[in-house]
């Protein structure tokens, strides 16, 4: 027998938050004679009330497969139970089902029958601390803890060899402490970071990021940013384009901001935490250095299709199986855990998400019923396609796994497994190499600059503290002054050594150093933009962070050269945040007074500090 579930626990909460759009703060400012500084923002003004619930339901036992509502021709029923913390969903080379459960630490492996469930009882066949995420490629699988990634070989029998770490230092967790990973078409692991809060200035750009990463696990990058916990994410099978979902802010309001569905690019910023949605202003928090959240907005992408607030999206599925009728094929599937703050309560489903001709049109329920008036009898978490065309998902508080299949008709023939690589091989620009900017056509000049460094000479080592082996700080400069008419000074490091393409690989991006400057401290801030001193401003290095990025040879190369380029201006730039070097060399063509150079030389230390 089941004890009567307890009474929902509600609490609503009031906030007056001001917002004073931007087409009466000049007013205001006259009126009240206030002048910011330079630079500064005015868009901190707010006065907004906002009501928001802390609602969590009853909890119920796991319902009959009988309760739940699929639409018509599907049926679902019960894969597996007592499966525990059963969280993200893999179908491995052989068909067989793996499940992580993050409580229990380990990889559960299914055997599946004719029937399409479980034969037999699962066998463990991973065991570390927080495991989450799991992948699968061309033998292999990849596992991932909140700081870890680990690659085994899958055996002929579906488990797995010896875990290899190969990643050891993914950001501290925090508010968000699960991390997925994916092999992408082009062959490089992507792995989802999610913010350590529900909204703050991250200290660790990684986070609050989907990263990308060779196989091996040597060299990373961010590939997009400012995407607050996308647990769920996949390649459309026809176009190969990366789409995730986004859970957004708490603490906007019951109906504020809905949970995103993004077109993930590289490069690209998704608003997280200055803006939401279609790029709406979040009142609650400033960008730092005094960059105006309306600049952040023109550089955040906004998101594609919205659903209901609070529903909490996990792992997300696209349908490439040959069961569901055709119009299901190029869908995709996402499973909404349920909110905790907001009320009516939202998700507790698995919902479609409809794309046509790759581009996604609505998203709608498929799985229903596990919420009520009593309360709630389950959460989705995980959901994958399995080899005979039927869709899983997990419940993680029941440990239910269930399984909806087709009955209404005829199977349609599947997608092609390979998901076409294209799009992620043209957005990293594979094999392309650059000029230094010295040797660019938007820099000549004959006039020169003196560039020197009080920890290194020209053409001499560059010490190991200014590595990212190291504390990878940001290197004492100074210069002589340009010519009469300089109004800025641009500062670029690159290296054209690497291995790895595009080259050459870029270090620091720096624009609108004040004219009255004539040397940088050691140790900068990583941020957009500076107020010591005033007004600098950062862009985005090869690395897919912001400000400066130490160098960081790999194991066995000859000592690379480390330009650090300087260029007097006729005049401060206007570009976006977070601009490249791109952006900055076209800016400058035809503003260049005097340029100078200073090279220095790095390899990797013997025993380095950060591995």
């Amino acid at each position: 027998m089941f004890a009567e579930p307890a009474r929902p626990f509600i609490i609503s909460v009031k906030r007056f938050i001001h917002v004073i759009f931007l087409a009466g703060i000049s007013a205001i400012l006259m009126a009240q004679k206030v002048i910011p500084a330079d630079g500064g923002s005015v868009e901190h003004l707010a006065d907004v009330e906002i009501t928001s619930h802390i609602f969590k339901p009853a909890e119920l036992r796991a319902p009959a497969a009988e309760q739940l509502h699929v639409p018509k021709g599907f049926r679902i029923e019960k894969f597996a139970e007592d499966v525990g913390n059963a969280r993200i969903l893999a179908v491995g080379p052989d068909g067989s089902l793996y499940v992580t459960r993050r409580e229990q630490g380990d990889v559960l492996m299914f055997k599946v029958g004719l029937n399409g469930l479980a034969k037999g009882s699962p066998m463990r066949v991973a065991s570390r601390a927080g495991l989450h995420g799991i992948a699968f490629s061309k033998g292999k699988v990849y596992l991932a803890s909140v700081h870890e990634i680990f690659k085994a070989d899958v055996l002929p029998d579906g488990t797995f060899g010896a875990l290899e770490m190969i990643i050891h230092d993914l950001p501290d967790a925090g508010q968000h402490n699960t991390r997925t990973v994916q092999i992408g078409p082009d062959d490089m692991m992507y792995i989802s970071v999610g913010s350590t809060c529900n909204e703050c200035a991250e200290p660790n750009p990684e986070n609050a990021t989907i990263l990308r990463a060779t196989l091996d696990g040597k060299t990373r990058s961010v590939f997009a940013s400012g995407l607050r916990d996308t647990v769920g994410w996949g390649w459309h099978p026809k176009t190969g384009e990366l789409w995730g979902m986004d859970n957004g802010m708490d603490g906007l309001g019951d109906n504020d901001p809905p949970e995103e569905l993004n077109h993930i690019e590289k490069g690209k910023k998704y608003g997280w935490p200055y803006v939401y949605a279609d790029n709406k202003i979040n009142p609650h928090l400033d960008p730092p250095g005094g960059i105006q959240k309306s600049d952040w907005a023109k550089v955040s992408q906004p998101m594609v299709l919205g659903y209901t607030a609070h529903a909490a999206p996990m792992q997300m599925s696209f349908y490439d199986g040959n069961q569901f009728p055709a119009e299901f094929r190029g869908d995709a599937f996402v499973s909404f855990r349920g909110s905790w703050n907001r009320k009516p309560a939202s998700g507790y489903e698995v919902a479609r998400i409809r794309f046509r001709d790759g581009t996604p049109v609505a998203i709608e329920p498929f799985v229903t019923g596990f919420v009520s008036e009593g309360g709630e009898s389950a959460r989705p978490m995980g959901n994958v396609v399995t080899k005979d065309g039927s869709l899983l998902f997990t419940d993680d508080r029941n440990g239910v796994i269930y399984r909806v299949s087709y009955t209404g008709g005829a199977t349609t023939p599947a997608l092609s497994e390979t998901i076409p690589a294209e799009s992620m091989l043209r957005q990293n620009r594979t094999g392309v190499r650059s000029p230094l900017a010295v040797a660019s056509s938007q820099t000549q000049t004959t006039a020169k600059l003196n560039v020197t460094s009080a920890a290194f000479h020209d053409g001499q080592p560059i010490p190991v503290i200014y590595s990212s082996y190291d504390q990878s700080a940001s290197p004492p400069l100074q210069w002589t002054a340009g010519p009469q008419g300089t109004q800025s000074y641009v500062l670029l490091m690159e290296d054209p050594d690497a291995k790895t393409t595009p080259l050459p690989v870029i270090h620091w991006v720096v624009w609108n150093i004040p004219a009255n400057v004539t040397n940088l401290r050691e140790g900068l801030e990583p941020l957009d933009r500076l107020e010591d001193p005033m007004g600098l401003r950062q862009g985005g290095n090869t690395m897919g962070t912001v400000g400066f990025k130490g160098p960081r040879p790999a194991a066995g190369d000859a000592a690379h050269h480390y330009h650090i380029e300087l260029f007097a201006l006729d005049q401060k730039l206007t570009l976006q945040v977070g601009a490249s070097r791109d952006d900055v060399l076209n800016a400058m063509h035809g503003h260049v007074l005097a340029s100078g150079e200073l090279t220095g030389l790095f390899a990797r230390p013997a025993s380095p500090a950060k591995p």
